[in-house]
């Protein structure tokens, strides 16, 4: 048993042995951290929390009703009518590519490790330039609703499919994850109720984005990107108030972990120098240039000018989205200086920080701003799994239904997508960080996809067939490398890591496809 001292009390809990092995090997001058910092410490939210974040969810509901009745067409309600602001674009691409995993998920990276996450960041960056200079252009060529009506554009509509279906299987099983990464703190904040807390913040999201279309959930986005930023900076400004020293004392303390570069050749890393500008920059080529849910965003630009413009921005808010999530993670572990097992896993030490070591009603606060970030990826991902649907498939199957039919699936769809992953959600409950576990799902089907999208804009001479041919190799090696890591270091002696799958997997559906192409051209 642990007897933890608070003002006015003692109370006593039932440790697990790491946790007691923790709090043995603490220095003594660290008691400070050890308050209400251990798993089994853990009190929940108190009422006035609870009210916060149960005012939370009501009142962006509302706001994202506010959106209903507006849509009458396919064009207003997968694109707003491509009326939006540059500068909501971007704000909103940076609150559809942070979901709860990323904000609990990458604080415990850095409590772990260090700043090397930072260096995936950077081919983040590098990847916008591209995007800007060879996809956009493509895009905005005649009207397009999806990324796949440029994949039937050049290979017909075959493959436009196999690259739709693609996208709708591997997003809605990276979502899922995400969905479920909700439960991770809806558990510390109230210790019981998660699939029914995951089950409402999953309807009430569905309510605002089937009424309002990607109009809602850009606007949304932009509020509850405010929302989890603000959260954020106020849970860092709370840590470095109580670390002595404030941030020069956390620089003291752990001074190794702000070590951003690492130039070591090893494919085995997944943070190095190398995989960050390479890997990085295919990753981010693949989800922001061929993945329908931010490039519906890219579509929903007034122009080409202002779309490169919001792709370009949402870069530098990704940025210094991504070093305050990692600071974050240094300052707890400045406050803790526990090892990350005594919390069962990494991605618990966030949240049971926000929990148990801030103030009633910002505990409120904090977690609202995690379910603000859950509510933006989550909306994104139905809106652009239900455009897809409707586009790429049933539009193809029926051109001449008409648009208050059309409206009505449209809406529909939103609807089945969401009991989909709510679905998979419960089927996410599996080890490792659920960060890397979302991106590794995602990044196996990156790399074929891209490969195909590059073959289209880049070259004359690939067909159908090659790439087809491409695509098939390039999703079997991805599929192989996540699945049988074991196997790969048995051939290999060594593993790949997975910010190299995508860049693995694009250099050969390129060039098994390219050569494909080549020979049937040959041989007719």
């Amino acid at each position: 048993m642990l007897t933890i001292a608070r003002p006015g009390r003692l109370e006593q809990y039932a440790a697990p042995d790491s946790a007691t092995a923790a709090f043995q090997n603490v220095p003594h001058n660290a008691s400070r951290v050890l308050e209400l910092s251990l798993p089994a410490a853990q009190h929940g939210l108190g009422a006035i929390d609870l009210a916060i974040v149960a005012a939370y969810l009501c009142g962006i509901t509302w706001f994202g009703l506010r959106f209903r009745g507006r849509p009458r067409s396919l064009r207003n309600y997968f694109l707003a009518d491509k009326s939006i602001s540059w500068w909501a674009i971007a704000l909103s691409i940076v609150a559809a590519e942070t979901s709860t995993l990323t904000i609990i998920s990458i604080p415990g990276l850095a409590y772990q490790t260090n700043l090397a996450f930072l260096q995936l960041v950077f081919g983040y960056l590098l990847a916008r330039i591209i995007i800007c200079a060879i996809f956009i252009p493509q895009y905005f060529r005649g009207e397009m609703f999806t990324a796949y009506e440029l994949i039937e554009r050049r290979f017909g509509p075959q493959l436009r499919s196999i690259t739709a279906g693609l996208f709708l299987l591997t997003r809605a099983a990276a979502e899922g994850v995400r969905v479920f990464a909700i439960s991770i703190v809806i558990g510390i904040a109230l210790g019981q109720g998660e699939i029914a807390s995951i089950a409402i913040i999953t309807a009430m999201t569905l309510l605002y984005t089937f009424e309002g279309g990607l109009a809602a959930v850009i606007w949304t986005d932009v509020v509850q990107l405010c929302i989890y930023l603000a959260g954020t900076l106020v849970a860092l400004a709370t840590l470095l108030h109580q670390i002595p020293g404030g941030l020069s004392g956390m620089h003291a303390i752990a001074a190794e972990k702000f070590r951003v570069f690492d130039f070591s050749l090893s494919i085995s890393a997944p943070y190095t120098f190398w995989a960050g500008i390479i890997g990085g920059t295919f990753l981010t080529m693949a989800s922001h240039g061929t993945d329908q849910l931010m490039v519906q965003r890219l579509l929903a630009a007034k122009s080409e000018r202002e779309s490169k413009k919001a792709l370009l921005v949402s870069g530098i808010a990704i940025l210094f989205q991504f070093t305050l999530f990692l600071i974050v993670g240094i300052a707890l572990y400045t406050y803790y200086q526990l090892p990350a097992e005594s919390f069962g896993k990494a991605d618990r030490i966030f949240p049971t920080f926000i929990v148990n070591g801030l103030p009633r009603g910002l505990s409120g606060l904090l977690v609202a701003a995690v379910l603000a970030a859950a509510m933006s990826n989550l909306s994104a991902a139905l809106n652009s799994l239900s455009t897809s649907s409707m586009v790429d498939f049933y539009l193809r199957l029926r051109p001449s239904t008409d648009e208050r039919l059309r409206m009505r699936l449209s809406r529909w769809l939103t609807v089945f997508w969401a009991i989909i992953l709510f679905g998979l959600a419960l089927l996410s409950r599996r080890g490792g960080r659920v960060l890397e576990l979302g991106l590794s799902i995602a990044s196996v089907a990156y790399g074929a996809m891209l490969g195909v999208f590059l073959l289209g804009i880049l070259t004359k001479r690939a067909n159908a067939l090659g790439a087809f041919a491409g695509m098939v190799c390039g999703l079997a090696l991805n599929l192989f490398l996540w699945l049988a890591p074991d196997l790969t270091k048995q051939l290999s002696r060594f593993t790949v890591a997975w910010t190299w799958y995508v860049t693995l997997g694009t250099i050969v559906t390129f060039a098994i496809g390219y050569m494909v192409s080549l020979l049937a051209t040959k041989h007719d």
